[in-house]
């Protein structure tokens, strides 16, 4: 009888070691006070008081990049969707009040690819170094018969800190107070099931001259990585001005904005206060999607929406933009009818919205 191997199996022990040689200097190059030990133990350990906490409340998140992988798949470029997973987690970290300490990630393919593997999880520690936090471990699975050849999937799990008095947002959130808009990069990691479905509508395939980017094509223009605003928000927070923040994800403005409002507020968005990227124009024209669809299922050109006082728009809005922010002053809050649940309402949405 032929005697068989794990390797026959389709699972090889040695592309596995090689990778974990291959990127720990790639997480080394992520650490910061509190992380103990390295890459190579059962478990990742991390000292709060290193860190600098006195008090602190941990904060979670995980999250993945969802059918953008397979556009990046399609394309050949895997280090952007990296960034983006790092991103997905740590601004929904960022919004209440907690600093991003560390990430961990998942990684399963069908074949494990070394120098497919190894951008992916470069762009991951390129995204933790945006967000300042360590990458102390993750699991790579070599799985045949569960993916293709050239699949791959990802999970990302990132821990934060917040003093417990920092917590956000704040309970003095209410009528009067304004509502900020940072932009984003592009279409983050949301609605990619969408944008495949319209791309199927059309001739443009990855690699294709984008209609709506100049000297770009497709496939880049659209794994433009998810913009990482942890450190812009924590400035703003430690400055004591800010009072809520909310990441747009899938649900988008209308879907996420709430999230941080209190029972009978509404916050009054005015849809011609920003410019969306061409993008979404693109997009709403070639697959006739309707304004409140796009702003469903898009984040349309804001990728943070954060609330200020009225007192404190300009100070925060000149702290943003020279952390490099694009800020538009998109709304206000208002309050709501008694005892409704907070809400988000759109003004001036065009039926031709998000074209100029």
């Amino acid at each position: 009888m032929t005697s068989l191997t794990y390797r026959d199996a389709g699972v090889d022990i040695e592309a596995g070691d090689a990778l974990v040689d291959a990127i720990k200097p790639l997480a080394r190059a992520t650490t910061r006070p509190g992380v103990m030990g390295g890459l190579g133990g059962f478990g990742a350990l991390f000292d709060l008081k290193a860190a600098g906490y006195t008090d602190p409340v941990l904060v979670s998140a995980t999250d993945g990049v969802g059918t953008k992988l397979r556009l990046a798949i399609d394309a050949g470029h895997h280090d952007a969707v990296g960034i983006d997973l790092v991103a997905m987690c740590v601004n929904d970290l960022v919004v209440q009040g907690a600093e991003p300490l560390f990430f961990l990630d998942y990684f399963a393919t069908g074949k494990l690819q070394l120098e497919q593997a190894r951008a992916v999880i470069a762009g991951i520690a390129e995204g933790c170094r945006q967000a300042g936090c360590a990458l102390v471990g993750g699991e790579t699975a070599e799985m045949p018969g569960m993916y293709a050849k050239d699949d791959y999937d990802l999970a990302g799990f990132s821990v934060g800190a917040a003093e417990r008095d920092g917590l956000l947002p704040r309970p003095d959130v209410g009528p009067g107070d304004v509502v900020l808009g940072l932009a984003s990069s592009g279409v983050h990691s949301n609605g990619f099931s969408l944008v495949r479905r319209i791309l199927d509508t059309t001739n443009l395939g990855p690699r294709t001259p984008a209609p709506f980017a100049t000297g770009t094509t497709v496939g880049q223009a659209l794994l433009e990585p998810t913009r990482i605003y942890v450190k812009p928000v924590l400035e703003l927070h430690k400055a004591k001005l800010l009072k809520a923040a909310a990441h747009i994800t899938g649900g988008g403005l209308v879907g996420n904005l709430p999230r941080v409002l209190p029972q009978g507020c509404v916050a009054v968005v005015d849809a011609t206060s920003w410019t969306p990227a061409p993008v979404f124009a693109w997009l709403a024209q070639t697959g006739g999607v309707v304004p409140e669809e796009m702003l469903r299922v898009f984040n349309c050109g804001i990728g943070m929406a954060l609330v200020v006082a009225p007192d404190d728009v300009e100070t925060a809005i000149a702290l943003l933009t020279g952390a490099g922010e694009s800020v538009s002053r998109i709304g206000h809050i208002e309050a709501g009818t008694e005892g409704a649940g907070p809400e988000v309402r759109v003004e001036n949405l065009s039926p031709r919205w998000p074209a100029a």
